[in-house]
């Protein structure tokens, strides 16, 4: 019955959406946002669970890859969208920025972190370790985070950067796909409707990925023009409310579920997809934004960024290098946690684009000191880009 349960409730979300929506019935902006909100908030569960059935049939780590790919889909048409509209009026990309760097500092700060603290608090040990195939992901992190470091000082996105990023998440996915096959633990609906036998099995998981589809298509326009509407009638920047209340909409699921796997004392799982996610939207993301912009603007030209923008990924590279550090030697502790999401939280409080630089280099800074102070993380993260290169 609890599985029913989260799959009606899920599935209601949705259709709640697509009734007013086929109906053409006017809301106000706030109840607009609202409503898109938690049917891209719903859709994003169906994805998911659509996504555990679809691992029955595929490598391992090639499924955890499509599965963070999918579980993001809501968080990729919200900022695709914004950079179709900044191709035509480029006021829009100011906003792609905000929702690709709020959602990147979201994934981490809170959601990674989450992780070691609902496993602490479940289990009451203070760290765990991930499989030595959990590299893959780590690497192609850390690839794709020095490249990153690039584009702040360009002040844009253009064609070559979409091409070494989405070059990174080919080789990605094709390192992935080499896995070996393990059969997944799956949990709640995922698991029901895994019961039912391979066909019906099949025609569910399809079932799901049209719903989910279909709302987040007609969700994604209303929402982030509901977000900007509502800021303007509420005299709340709309920079900041894309940047953080539309990643919250489209991740929370992903961040719910991690947290689930987490209580079921599974951090690997947990965790594994959280990194896949960081990578596809370190990767596919912010590399697929260009070329939406210049599809849009009907001609090959950057998208250019000002210095609030470019401020915004100097500081998101830098966490994620932090990140890629922490990780690298295949342990994640809740000291390692609460520094992530410490360093985070404090930063919303402090709007002063100044202190954008000051925590871009604390993460930097704390990099180099895990380096000089501890010759299990130099040697581990360093021994990651020989050893995958060779793949």
């Amino acid at each position: 019955m609890g599985n029913w349960l989260w799959l009606g409730s899920a599935a209601l979300l949705c259709l709640q959406w697509i009734v007013l929506h086929t109906a053409g019935v006017p809301l106000a902006p706030e109840l607009q946002t609202l409503s898109t909100g938690v049917a891209i908030f719903g859709a994003a569960f169906l994805l998911s669970w659509a996504a555990e059935l679809a691992q029955l049939d595929m490598p391992q780590a090639l499924a955890l890859a499509l599965l963070a790919l999918i579980a993001v889909l809501p968080e990729y048409a919200v900022d695709m969208y914004f950079a179709w509209m900044a191709g035509k009026h480029p006021a829009y990309t100011a906003y792609a920025t905000a929702n690709m760097t709020g959602a990147n500092r979201l994934l981490i700060g809170v959601g990674w972190a989450a992780v070691v603290f609902t496993y602490w608090l479940k289990t009451g040990k203070k760290s765990f370790t991930l499989a030595p195939a959990h590299k893959i992901e780590i690497f192609y992190l850390g690839l794709a985070t020095l490249y990153s470091f690039f584009i702040p000082f360009k002040k844009q996105l253009d064609l070559f950067d979409a091409l070494v990023l989405i070059t990174i998440f080919v080789f990605y996915i094709r390192a992935a796909s080499r896995a070996t096959h393990v059969e997944p633990e799956l949990e709640g609906p995922s698991e029901m409707l895994a019961r039912w036998g391979v066909q019906p099995r099949r025609v569910a998981t399809i079932v799901l990925f049209f719903l989910s589809g279909y709302t987040i298509f007609i969700s994604a326009e209303p929402f982030a023009e509901g977000l900007l509407a509502t800021g303007r009638t509420f005299g709340i920047e709309e920079f900041i409310l894309v940047q953080w209340l539309a990643p919250l909409a489209s991740e929370s699921p992903e961040f719910i579920v991690a947290i689930l796997f987490a209580l079921r004392a599974n951090p690997e799982a947990s965790i594994g997809t959280l990194i896949s996610s960081k990578v596809n939207q370190w990767t596919l993301l912010i590399g697929m934004l260009p070329l939406v912009y210049m599809f849009s603007a009907g001609q090959i030209m950057p998208m250019q960024m000002d210095s609030r923008q470019a401020e915004e990924i100097l500081l998101t590279a830098a966490q994620s290098l932090f990140a890629v550090a922490i990780l690298a030697n295949l342990s994640f502790s809740l000291m390692e946690a609460t520094l992530l999401f410490v360093l985070f939280a404090t930063q919303l409080l402090i709007p002063d684009p100044r202190f954008r630089y000051l925590y871009s280099f604390l993460y930097i800074a704390f990099t180099a000191g895990m380096f000089l102070a501890l010759r299990q993380v130099r040697e581990a993260f360093l021994a990651l880009f020989p050893r995958q290169s060779k793949t």
